[in-house]
């Protein structure tokens, strides 16, 4: 009994030894190894977050009145203009179109900031429309472009993130970075569409222009609807234009619609037509207006833009392009004034 008792107690102690034991030796490996990979992961997305830190400069922020809640968001500046851009700005376009689009937001918040803008509800600095520059938020960006906000918003943190703090200056002045949709060709003079003349925008060509979306238009209009629209009486037995003058960029500046002469932009505007560079026609007893280009034509075209960095253009290329004698400097020296508004 003795001699079977010690081999049966080694035996049997070691059997408890490996059941307790070989488990712990087969799981440690993976125990270690899982936490490490966890980490890994957890720091990459962290860095990919924080690549292009738009929130993290405190220095100045935009309060943005937010026209259907009615309510006023505190927005650090360089988180605005991303997404200014990404509301103004189709984030499909090249990312060097993107930047300079950066760089026109930019300019003109901070312009509008030193020389200080009219007071709005709330203590805030600008609204959220096309009476300023037209915003969105974060949730509202999510919602308008559903499973594409991740590459979307990236891209467009991408563009704001390598021109961060620039904007764009004519003789030590923040410039005015008027922008608009797509040109008929060449850009307008800021005099023939605005009443001052300004040296930085000037008609300059843009022939990228002619493959937008938006390059042609037509509206339709019966004899009713253009002497409401316009207040005139119109004599069907008369052309439609007379006494037409054009600017530069071919767009209309003045013509004779019925008994009324009218600008070419109080035509575009009282008609609700995509450019000022149309030509009508009367048929069939209705007038059909066929426009070339979209928007005011003054500035920056964005189709012209994103024509130039196909291309291979930078964006300082662009912007140098689109506004005549601008140069490119840091916001920091503007700071101050714009805190002192």
């Amino acid at each position: 009994m003795k001699m079977w008792k010690g081999p049966s107690f080694i035996f049997i102690s070691g059997l408890i030894l490996m059941i307790l034991v070989l488990p712990t030796l087969i799981v440690v490996p993976f125990i270690q190894h899982e936490p490490m990979e966890v980490a890994t992961d957890q720091t990459a997305s962290t860095e990919a977050t924080d690549e292009y830190n738009l929130e993290g400069n405190p220095a100045f922020v935009v309060s943005v009145l937010r026209d259907q809640a009615n309510q006023v968001e505190e927005v650090p500046l360089e988180l605005y203009v991303s997404r200014v851009v990404a509301s103004e700005m189709p984030a499909d376009f090249e990312l060097e179109a993107l930047k300079a689009q950066a760089l026109a937001a930019r300019t003109y918040i901070v312009r509008y900031l030193v020389e200080g803008g009219e007071e709005l509800q709330g203590g805030a600095d600008v609204t959220d429309t096309v009476q300023h520059q037209v915003y969105k938020n974060d949730a509202e960006l999510r919602q308008v472009w559903g499973g594409d906000y991740e590459w979307k918003m990236s891209k467009i943190r991408q563009a704001v993130g390598e021109t961060m703090g620039e904007i764009l200056t004519f003789e030590g002045d923040p410039i005015f970075a008027a922008f608009f949709s797509t040109s008929n060709g060449q850009t307008e003079n800021s005099e023939d569409y605005w009443q001052n003349e300004i040296p930085y925008l000037r008609s300059v060509a843009s022939p990228w222009d002619e493959t937008s979306p938006k390059y042609l238009d037509q509206k339709v209009f019966s004899e009713a609807q253009m002497e409401q629209l316009l207040a005139v009486t119109i004599d069907s037995s008369q052309p439609v234009l007379a006494n037409v003058e054009k600017t530069e960029s071919n767009r209309i500046s003045k013509a004779t619609i019925g008994d009324k002469t009218l600008t070419g932009r109080e035509i575009r505007e009282s008609l609700d037509l995509q450019s000022s560079d149309f030509t009508v026609e009367h048929k069939d007893g209705h007038f059909v207006f066929t426009t070339k280009g979209y928007g005011h034509g003054v500035g920056m075209s964005q189709f012209g833009a994103n024509g130039m960095a196909q291309e291979g253009k930078s964006y300082k290329e662009i912007v140098t392009h689109f506004y005549k004698g601008v140069a490119i400097e840091e916001v920091d020296s503007y700071l101050p004034k714009m805190a002192a508004k």
